[in-house]
């Protein structure tokens, strides 16, 4: 009898877990905001030696820079768009990426200045 009622107990702990999972799954999911139509030039691929940054059709972003030794990425769904600026994250922890200048072509090279970086979009 203790054997059944132990694994009922552990059952129930794990089906617990699995339901705060799936909330969390999609609660999430809710959160990113697709990039709007007059933004579709920030979409794709953009880099530099010190910088790499993806933003994808459906608002989702990922970041990684390389700065004096240091390493820092961010992945996440754009929450909003601020004038030319986005930001990133979740609830209430996000990260906002300053555009000084938005996408344009240059040469027929798409470029865009993010942190004050001047990045170039890959082709694909």
């Amino acid at each position: 009898m203790k054997l059944i009622a132990r694994a009922i107990v552990r059952l129930t702990r794990s089906t617990y877990s699995s339901l705060k999972l799936i909330c969390l799954i999609l609660l999430l999911s809710g959160c990113g905001k697709s990039v709007p139509e007059n933004k579709l030039d920030y979409v794709g691929e953009w880099q530099s030696e010190e910088m790499r940054l993806f933003i994808a059709r459906d608002g989702t972003v990922a970041y990684k820079r390389w700065k004096n030794g240091v390493t820092t990425s961010v992945n996440g769904p754009i929450t909003e768009f601020i004038e030319d600026d986005f930001e990133v994250g979740l609830l209430f922890l996000t990260t906002r990426f300053e555009v000084s200048t938005p996408p344009r072509q240059v040469d027929g090279i798409w470029q865009m200045v993010v942190d004050g970086v001047m990045l170039k979009k890959v082709e694909e």
